[in-house]
């Protein structure tokens, strides 16, 4: 699968190791497209959101109805990548012990004395599924803090590191708020994508009713190895990215926040609070790991632009007048990168496209 470059220079310093590199990950990407495809129908755009939030180590949040495969499309990804898949059902009860792991009390039987053995949790996997995991109170719910953030638990002033990879993908039913615990915003801005998940076309979902009402049945093979995968997301740190590109990262997650001075008129009521620093960085990353999955080896403004919604809706804070108007953090977000886009013109740099 020949690499289409629209920048030579970026084209020399790449190494040949890395070309190399970049191949076999495309490679791998298409198999694993063609697998999922025997499995779900549909949620293309969804599965490329998943593909570049694990080649760049974050975690994400799937909000949607139910009913919509979220659970099917995390588990059938870790089965293609050869990774241990746990989910965990948040509920109201739920304790932190619950998800960590706890010391039991065991007695020795060769010496007779009574020794403390850990018992590790459902957090000790690649895969975590947090199934609706605003169901479950804020004490619950910081336990995942220093799993995402630091990939090791402190239990007992002992620490231990979680396995290699490691992913937290979060559920939440956006219909039923009664007795739900929001994440705080700290918990929200770890979550490197906030991807929402909608219904199926007519045509994917008479295909979802013909499977399901059918003997049909496929089962996907892995396409991908742990140690392979390590080795991706190492590449995708690699990737070039060209100065103009910081620039309209940063100054994109600048515009968000109303100190600034930069929203657009028709915004300056509407935004409480904007994104920190995290959401540039995440930007960049995305926009790497999307590059190389549209088969270009550095990044370019049309990445940081296509993966500006799923970074920013969670970390952009509306206030009551938005909420009140009807206008929502994604509508927050296009507006500032049509500004974005008009900035980045007007600078002589290269004109990024909304996808």
């Amino acid at each position: 699968m020949p690499i289409r470059s629209e920048d030579p220079g970026n084209s020399r310093n790449a190494s040949n190791a890395d070309l190399r590199a970049i191949e076999e990950l495309l490679t791998k990407y298409q198999s694993m497209r063609t697998q999922l495809a025997g499995v779900l129908v549909g949620m293309d755009e969804i599965i490329e959101q998943l593909t570049i939030a694990i080649l760049c180590k974050g975690h994400c949040i799937l909000q949607g109805m139910p009913g919509l495969a979220k659970t099917l499309l995390v588990s059938s990804m870790a089965s293609l990548m050869h990774l241990s898949f746990r989910r965990i059902q948040f509920t109201p009860d739920l304790m932190p012990s619950d998800i960590t792991g706890t010391d039991v009390l065991e007695e020795d039987r060769t010496t007779g004395k009574r020794v403390f053995r850990f018992i590790p949790g459902p957090l000790f996997g690649n895969f975590i599924l947090a199934d609706e995991i605003n169901r479950t109170p804020p004490k619950t719910q910081s336990a995942l803090l220093e799993a995402m953030q630091e990939r090791q638990l402190t239990i007992g002033g002992e620490t231990f590191a979680l396995p290699e990879p490691f992913f937290v993908l979060a559920t939440q039913n956006p219909i039923e708020q009664e007795g739900t615990y929001s994440l705080p915003e700290a918990q929200l801005d770890r979550f490197l994508f906030r991807i929402h998940v909608g219904y199926p076309q007519r045509d994917e979902e008479i295909e979802i009713c013909r499977r399901a009402t059918t003997d049909y049945a496929f089962q996907p093979q892995p396409v991908l190895t742990a140690e392979e995968l390590i080795r991706m997301q190492q590449l995708i740190r690699r990737v070039p990215v060209a100065d103009h590109v910081y620039e309209f990262a940063v100054d994109l997650a600048r515009m968000t926040r109303p100190e600034e001075n930069q929203l657009p008129k028709s915004l300056r009521d509407m935004v409480q609070w904007g994104a920190g620093p995290r959401a540039a960085i995440f930007l960049l990353m995305a926009a790497k790991a999307r590059a190389v999955l549209h088969k270009r080896h550095h990044a370019t403004t049309e990445d940081v632009a296509a993966v500006a919604l799923p970074v920013l809706r969670h970390r952009i804070i509306p206030t009551f007048n938005a909420e009140a108007a009807g206008v929502s953090s994604d509508e927050i977000v296009r507006q500032l990168l049509s500004q974005a886009r008009g900035d980045s013109a007007t600078a002589g740099r290269p004109k990024a496209a909304v996808r």
